[in-house]
């Protein structure tokens, strides 16, 4: 027996990245999911590789008619909606705030904000009736940006405190049928992309040719996280054996927001 059987679930941004392995380990614990990704290509494998374990959607978070769709498109396959994953996100690549010029920073900000916080608030929205329906839950990625400074530019930075503020919030707002949670990743090797006004979105933050290094410096067990280190945290709240928890947020980093000792 897994840890979802029967479950239906939907993912956002699940064709790469962290979603990509949520999506294989929900299904290796007996969930069918459904899959938004705005790449065709990335839906296309997925479709192929699990067949009828999977529906797939293209679409953009940030608009709410996306997301609504994506949901019918999930209950219309499987009959029911359990978890709603919202994980679609970009990067700012840690840009400082007085190196966007002046006339790129409301775009940045608007375009940044659209996928990271009105995603999940959409997305949420859009989810809510089936999840009441069925006694669901949302979990949401943060970061651990999103609970200190460091981990990346004041855009993202700021994107993310606002995705915990979400979570708290709709987890009191929402209970006691829908539980709300979040998973705070450290530095994953994703295919994260920056922000197309700065001209960031042609290539990942990972694949500079350092990163590897530095992630493993700044950790206690001197990790480089993969995306199937994270899954198992959203498996488990998604699952009977988190039904006490709401509000909670849980970190991932290998260590990274620890005071690490100074040699």
């Amino acid at each position: 027996m897994g840890w979802l059987d029967g479950q239906v679930a939907l993912v956002t941004g699940g064709g790469s990245g962290i979603g990509r392995a949520i999506v294989t380990r929900f299904i290796q614990e007996g969930a069918r999911v459904g899959v938004m990704d705005r790449v065709g290509a990335r839906t296309e494998k997925l479709q192929a590789e699990y067949g009828k374990l999977v529906t797939t959607i293209g679409g953009d978070v940030a608009r709410l008619d996306d997301n609504k769709r994506a949901v019918s498109t999930t209950v219309d396959a499987f009959g029911r909606l359990d978890i709603f994953v919202g994980n679609a996100g970009v990067f700012d690549r840690a840009v400082p705030l007085a190196d966007i010029p002046d006339d790129q920073l409301s775009a940045a900000c608007d375009e940044l904000f659209a996928v990271n916080v009105k995603g999940c608030l959409f997305g949420a929205k859009a989810a809510l009736p089936e999840l009441q329906k069925t006694g669901g839950c949302m979990i949401f990625t943060a970061s651990v940006a999103g609970m200190n400074s460091g981990g990346g530019g004041a855009i993202y930075t700021a994107s993310k405190h606002a995705v915990i503020g979400l979570i708290r919030q709709l987890a009191t707002e929402l209970a006691p049928r829908v539980r709300v949670n979040g998973v705070a990743p450290g530095g994953t090797r994703t295919d994260l992309r920056g922000l197309a006004v700065l001209g960031q979105d042609d290539r990942t933050h990972f694949a500079d040719p350092d990163v590897e290094e530095r992630l493993r410096a700044n950790n206690p067990l001197h990790m480089m996280l993969e995306p199937d280190d994270l899954a198992g945290a959203y498996v488990f709240l998604a699952s009977p054996s988190a039904r006490g928890m709401t509000g909670t947020v849980v970190t991932v980093d290998a260590g990274s927001m620890l005071r690490m000792r100074r040699r």
